[in-house]
């Protein structure tokens, strides 16, 4: 294995990395819609178990 650069593990992750509010904004893209399947999983299964 060839050491170089890249391959520190304690370089800091902000050197030429994408800015934190594309990683917010695609937290939000994928986390919005997974947190509303998963409220109407829940509505869907206590239906199911209570016979509502």
């Amino acid at each position: 294995m060839s050491t170089g650069e890249n391959s520190t593990p304690d370089a800091p992750a902000a050197a030429g990395g994408p800015p934190a509010a594309l990683f917010a904004l695609a937290w939000l893209w994928v986390g919005a819609p997974m947190a509303y399947g998963l409220y109407e999983l829940l509505l869907k299964a206590v239906q199911l178990f209570t016979g509502g």
